[in-house]
């Protein structure tokens, strides 16, 4: 039996996939998934692989979890989807936009850009890998441990959101730690599948963030030529989050014509 994605599916109507970030699941979308489906969405939140509570696999790339998406909507039995990703799942999606482009009816990207990113996570792997899950007797114990590496309460409930109980004595992570911690060069590669996605695709950064430069539009144009650019205000990479109202505006703006 092949190996599946775990996801929760609000509403109905116009399928809309959304895959979430590095370290993240498919939990961080829960309200905007929901405001989706109110607009006549069939909300797919998908956990990727190694992420949530979808398998874990040696396998780690975005060729691999590209593969993943189409499995999950073949299983599905949806031939056509609005695909939309924050950062990792950026990757995820325009991976699976230029490889598979009759299968996205439009694409959103939040946050993130075709380019190399150098690896920039470690404080954060460094901070998870000084957990002792042994010593964990609640979330506080482990926020403790987390806090010592990772100041930012924010970050630290971000991951934490991972955390659950195993059994009565026992805490463990859904992601899969090892694996991630060992393939940090995969999460900042290049978008490195080949073709381009001529159809709707919408790329909405944060104001505040720097991870989409007004130099990397050329590269963009590149892979999808009929791809716009808007800023998201007063919010950094983690746009829907920090600003969840123009986040929801403008995505609505851009996927309202492409319903089905």
């Amino acid at each position: 039996m092949e190996e599946q994605l775990y996801s929760k599916i609000l509403g109905k109507g116009t399928p809309l996939f959304i895959l979430h970030g590095f370290l993240g699941m498919s939990d961080n979308w829960k309200t905007l998934g929901a405001q989706y489906a109110d607009e006549g969405y069939e909300v797919h939140l998908i956990d990727q692989r190694n992420h949530g509570r979808s398998f874990h696999s040696e396998r780690f790339d975005y060729t691999a979890m590209s593969e993943d998406l189409l499995q999950y909507a073949n299983r599905h039995h949806i031939e056509q989807f609005l695909l939309l990703g924050h950062s990792m799942g950026g990757k995820s999606a325009m991976t699976f936009a230029v490889t598979h482009p009759e299968m996205v009816a439009g694409l959103l990207v939040a946050d993130i850009a075709p380019k190399y990113y150098p690896p920039h996570h470690q404080q954060i792997i460094n901070g998870l890998k000084a957990i002792n899950l042994g010593a964990v007797h609640s979330r506080g114990d482990a926020e403790a441990m987390l806090a010592e590496h990772i100041k930012i309460r924010s970050i630290r409930q971000f991951l934490l959101k991972n955390l659950y109980r195993k059994n009565s004595d026992e805490f463990a992570f859904r992601f899969n730690l090892d694996v991630l911690a060992g393939r940090m060069e995969e999460i900042g590669a290049p978008l490195q599948a080949a073709g381009t996605y001529s159809g709707p695709t919408l790329f909405l950064r944060g104001a505040a963030s720097d991870y989409i430069k007004d130099e990397d539009k050329a590269q963009i144009q590149n892979h999808f030529p009929h791809a716009g650019v808007k800023d998201i205000s007063g919010a950094g990479h983690w746009l829907h989050a920090e600003n969840p109202e123009e986040f929801l505006k403008k995505s609505l703006e851009f996927f309202n014509p492409l319903h089905t």
